[in-house]
């Protein structure tokens, strides 16, 4: 069943489909959740595994390819797999791995992520993978697609259908895929107990109420902002570990909604270059949420901030992304979006929906259609 509207809004109250998709995201997460939640076992389970439990629990390595916006959620799957699973993980552009020959197969997995399951080069580095002896496993939201005939397992999205062309609801239950797909490798690896199983499946298990209570929030938010910095034809975007791909995908919709030019970087390298960019027009859109719980996400914290102050010598136009009773970012009196205390790395699929929101109003405040990006199809299909 496809995802509802949202909460307060109804159909009639939306200009455009993309602006409907952000509001259909916390459904569709559910939804996705809910689809993979194993109420035996207590675990997660896949919409369909050729794999013993001993073959899950013998992977050594991991590569996911994939292209756009799906490749920012491999990033961040990245760095899920890392942590609770303790397996090393490549990700790749999938036109790039398609043009050569994987190194190694056997006790290896390559994940293929597609939001139509049709894309050409996604589809193409799959075929290679098999080819080369490798297990392969799809994600996907169109169930009856060549991605997902072809693959050895699959895990469906939940994303109902999509119509605007940037990605929103598909890459926001990509994310929620992504670190079910990583509690399912470290449950496998014995990385983790049942409870602490049971603990993060909850924990995510709340995200869609969470992000329901923050739509109408963000919504007036983004567009106030987008008043402010609509006429800008320059963004940075800065964020640190696994927030860094979430600055990616905020400036690719930003990208491909306004035609505007904007670069995502990782927090630490604007000092490697890409500061001399920096004048008192330049707008830098930094992530600088944490997990107060998480020793290193403190310390990836306080570095952006050490960062930010030096960003602010030179400009104070700049638009951020934080944890609520920051009182060091409240004190700063910069456009911000506040999110709730959550683990770090479920914090992305928050992060992302007010960066989906600010692009969608400068695009509009622009006069541009957003659902209809010129040049832009919704699955490329050739390579």
């Amino acid at each position: 069943m496809p995802p509802s509207d949202g909460p307060a809004r109804s159909t009639a109250h939306f200009p455009f489909q993309m602006l409907k998709e952000i509001y259909e995201q916390p459904d569709a997460i559910d939804e996705t959740i809910e689809q993979h939640l194993d109420r035996t076992t207590g675990g997660v389970r896949l919409d369909r595994s050729p794999f013993t439990p001993a073959e899950w629990g013998d992977l050594r390595s991991v590569n996911i390819v994939a292209s756009g916006s799906s490749r920012h959620a491999g990033l961040c799957g990245k760095l899920m797999i890392e942590e609770l699973a303790a397996i090393p993980v490549d990700v790749e552009h999938a036109s790039e791995y398609g043009c050569r020959k994987p190194l190694n197969g056997g006790s290896s997995l390559v994940i293929a992520i597609t939001q139509s399951g049709e894309t050409a080069d996604t589809t193409a580095a799959q075929r290679l993978a098999k080819e080369n002896g490798r297990r392969t496993l799809s994600i996907s939201n169109v169930v009856d697609s060549t991605i997902v005939r072809e693959a050895d397992a699959n895990f469906f999205t939940c994303a109902g259908k999509e119509v605007a062309i940037p990605a929103t609801k598909s890459f926001t239950t990509q994310l929620t895929a992504m670190y079910m797909l990583a509690v399912f490798l470290a449950q496998h690896k014995g990385m983790l107990t049942p409870q602490r199983v049971a603990d993060r499946l909850f924990s995510l298990s709340q995200i869609p109420s969470i992000l329901a209570g923050l739509m109408e929030r963000f919504d007036p938010q983004a567009e106030s902002i987008a008043e402010n910095f609509y006429k800008d034809e320059v963004f940075i975007y800065l964020g640190r570990g696994v927030h860094y791909p979430i600055a990616l995908e905020g400036a690719l919709k930003l990208k491909e909604s306004s035609y505007v030019h904007a670069e995502g970087y990782p927090t630490g390298e604007l000092r490697h270059g890409p500061t001399a960019l920096l004048d008192e027009t330049l707008p830098v859109v930094a992530i600088m949420t944490r997990d107060p719980k998480d020793p290193e996400s403190m310390l990836r914290y306080e570095k952006s901030r050490l960062l930010l102050a030096e960003i602010r010598e030179h400009s104070k136009r700049q638009i951020l992304v934080a944890s609520e009773g920051d009182e060091g970012i409240e004190q700063l009196g910069t456009p911000r979006f506040a999110l709730p205390a959550l683990e770090e790395l479920l914090l992305p699929i928050l992060e992302v929906v007010p960066l989906q929101l600010l692009a969608y109003h400068i695009a509009v405040r622009k006069g541009f259609n957003p659902d209809h990006p010129r040049n832009l199809v919704k699955s490329v299909t050739v390579d």
